[in-house]
């Protein structure tokens, strides 16, 4: 079978990300590769991308790019550690970073991965296939509580504790071993509600996939490392899937605009954290219809770009 992985706003992203043809990038999230090679395309000779990826399998899909790329190294690293391998590389500033937060086709669309229940698979959600948790082993030890609390936290589910006791009273018989397993499980809870394009377990999986990733603390401690390794008048772009990883970007960003407040006694003074950005997107900017048409996993994208200023 061959899978196939569209990138989403791309020409957005290029648009967004390449300031300077000669400058130094970070791809922190390779994925299927799509957004890479189109930047190598948009930069020159003097150009260098640095690529991550948490999983290894997208690093081996990118190897030949890498061998045969002089522009262009990947690591098999978390974008989270990124700041810790520009240390070790002796790089000190970068042109720009880009990170898609996207689950990648080929992690949805290989049903081994666990990622989806539209094709039966053991559960297992991990994006890095080298760590000990995967949704297995969690979804069969934790408490009641934890599940209810995971669920209602990070998929905005309504029935998260009825979900949490059914998953709690199936285990009393047997562990939960596969997607379809877990999928019914939901299904049952949420049997009288009716769906045509979400089905109802949808909000109860992508939430497992964010615990057992750690995807949002990651995401706060790349935000905070990378955002001191980027020179003034390069730019922070990053794609977002989900409300709460949108969330974190936009009052991240936020908390970094220079603002002047003035003084009862005169004079101003300032707010904001060093080092101070300016929106570029002054509204986030999301897929067109027609690429939404084209592509549906690109409706729930959300585009986010800054730039530093000093």
């Amino acid at each position: 079978m061959i899978l196939s992985h569209t990138p989403v706003m791309l020409n957005e992203v290029l648009q967004s990300l390449i300031t300077n043809k000669s400058g130094y990038y970070i791809d922190g999230t390779i994925g299927g590769g799509g957004h890479l090679k189109e930047i190598l395309k948009k930069i020159d000779i003097n150009g260098r991308i640095l690529g991550f990826d948490r999983d290894i399998d997208a690093v081996k899909r990118v190897k030949e790019i890498d061998e045969k790329e002089t522009r262009f190294q990947s690591v098999h690293l978390n974008f989270s550690e990124i700041p810790n391998k520009l240390d070790q590389l002796g790089i000190k500033k970068v042109d720009g970073v880009f990170l898609d937060l996207g689950v990648s086709s080929f992690q949805i669309d290989i049903s081994e991965r666990g990622f989806s229940f539209s094709k039966d698979a053991t559960l297992d959600m991990r994006m890095d296939q080298s760590q000990n948790l995967c949704a297995r082993k969690w979804i069969n030890s934790s408490s009641e509580k934890e599940i209810a609390d995971v669920i209602y936290k990070y998929g905005n589910e309504p029935k998260a504790k009825k979900i949490a006791n059914s998953i709690i009273q199936y285990r009393k018989n047997k562990d939960i071993v596969n997607t379809s397993e877990l999928a019914e499980i939901i299904l049952k809870v949420k049997a009288h509600e009716k769906f045509k394009k979400i089905h109802p377990a949808t909000k109860s999986f992508q939430a497992i996939r964010i615990k057992i990733n750690n995807e949002l603390e990651n995401l706060e401690k790349a935000l905070k490392g990378m955002i001191n390794r980027i020179s003034v008048g390069g730019r922070f772009v990053i794609l977002t899937f989900h409300s709460l990883e949108d969330r974190i970007v936009k009052h991240f960003f936020n908390s970094h605009v220079k603002r002047k407040h003035s003084l009862q006694e005169g004079g101003y003074s300032i707010s904001g954290l060093k080092p101070y950005i300016k929106w570029i997107t002054n509204n986030v900017i999301t897929a067109s219809p027609e690429e939404i048409e084209k592509n549906p996993r690109s409706r729930s994208a959300k585009l986010r770009v800054i730039e530093i200023i000093g």
